[in-house]
């Protein structure tokens, strides 16, 4: 018999805030978390703007252990995300851990490179090239709690955190784990700012997504967790279905009728065993760039007509791999607190979408459904439902 995946605590850092109660007093209001990004030099770019966590990240990371100091900074995100989490089941010891990230430990990777040859002939080469990994985040933080279990790493671009929680899921369901540790992590890296840039898929002037106007998204960082358990009670929410699919049409374009994403949201429906009329809320990928939120829109004008629609990367910026994960987050709160997370930054809204357009909508919703679409035609939906 399939087994319930319960999640049964979460955490986040994001551009919104630090941990649950600033990120939802954040969300009702639709402050914007994009800024002028001060991490490095923007001059050489287009965009100039990114969604970055507020100031005190490194003193947060120290007061949970005085390790992180020498951690990526993806590393010192990840631990507050988990320790959130925790908190709530502190005798949670988990089976596996899935990890989501495009960049690991980039901003290491960068610091090598930066100060070469001074960093190859130091004592701490080895420690700068061993953290880069893209594993080493998560390893460096389950060390920190006593976790010493298998990590599967989940790197398939922006879908990443909704497959690695489809993923969780699936092995909690089918009995092959007990308790699985979900976490999505990406730290903003001058590297991933400058590709996009370069792509011309980052925009110069504000993020609008679902906008007839929209210019290209904005990069974010953030960092989430999740635990699921089998069948256990008094849970936050369920994720009851999981889907995925490819395009199998460009490395970087969507194909523009939305094939991908129809398949995928379709799937998801499927295994959750749900039609499209019981969806009360979609947070949709939206991220922006003209062609991704054609697509988009264009499978939800298919699969779930009435749904209302919110993207909520007007808010934080585009997260890559932890972005599934921080809007998986964003939903179970939405059916906690009685709230549509708005879509901000609206002026000509895409047609035929039912958008929470602006402001947020004082509703319970039930039942929702999270999208995640990513380069090379990867995409990924989960469905999750209040407990």
């Amino acid at each position: 018999m399939s087994k319930r995946a319960a999640i049964t605590g979460i955490g986040c850092v994001s551009p919104l805030g630090y941990g649950l109660s600033e990120t939802v007093a954040a969300l009702r209001t639709g402050r914007d978390g994009i800024r002028a990004v001060d991490l490095f030099s923007t001059a050489a770019f287009r965009a100039k703007t990114a969604g970055l966590l507020p100031p005190g990240l490194d003193e947060r990371a120290a007061a949970v252990t005085p390790d992180a100091v020498k951690w990526p900074r993806s590393a010192r995100m990840l631990i507050l995300a988990v320790h959130e989490a925790l908190a709530a089941r502190p005798d949670f010891v988990p089976d596996t851990v899935i990890a989501a990230t495009t960049s690991g430990g980039m901003d290491f990777g960068e610091m090598f490179y930066r100060n070469w040859p001074a960093t190859m002939n130091s004592r701490h080469a080895r420690s700068f090239v061993r953290r880069y990994v893209p594993h080493q985040p998560a390893l460096d933080v389950l060390g920190h709690f006593g976790f010493h279990p298998p990590v599967r790493v989940v790197s398939n671009a922006c879908a990443s955190g909704t497959n690695a929680l489809g993923l969780g899921a699936r092995l909690v369901r089918t009995g092959r784990a007990q308790r699985v540790l979900v976490v999505g992590f990406d730290a903003m890296a001058e590297m991933v700012f400058a590709g996009f840039d370069a792509l011309q898929a980052s925009t110069p002037e504000m993020c609008r997504p679902f906008d007839r106007g929209r210019s290209g998204l904005a990069l974010g960082e953030a960092a989430a967790a999740f635990l699921i358990e089998a069948d256990a009670s008094e849970p936050l929410a369920i994720l009851t279905g999981y889907g995925c699919a490819n395009d199998n049409f460009h490395l970087t374009k969507p194909e523009p009728g939305g094939a991908g994403p129809r398949l995928s949201m379709q799937r998801a429906l499927g295994d959750a065993g749900r039609s499209a009329a019981e969806i009360d809320y979609i947070n949709a990928h939206g991220t922006g760039t003209p062609f991704n939120d054609a697509s988009e829109a264009a499978a939800i004008r298919e699969v779930c007509p009435n749904a209302p629609v919110s993207s909520t990367k007007g808010l934080t910026g585009h997260a890559l791999g932890a972005a599934g994960a921080i809007e998986a987050v964003f939903c179970i709160l939405a059916m906690r607190e009685g709230f549509l997370p708005p879509n901000i930054n609206l002026r000509d809204p895409e047609p035929g979408l039912n958008l929470v357009a602006n402001q947020a909508r004082e509703v319970r919703p039930q039942t929702v459904l999270s999208n995640s679409f990513g380069f090379g035609g990867s995409n990924a939906t989960i469905v999750l439902e209040a407990a």
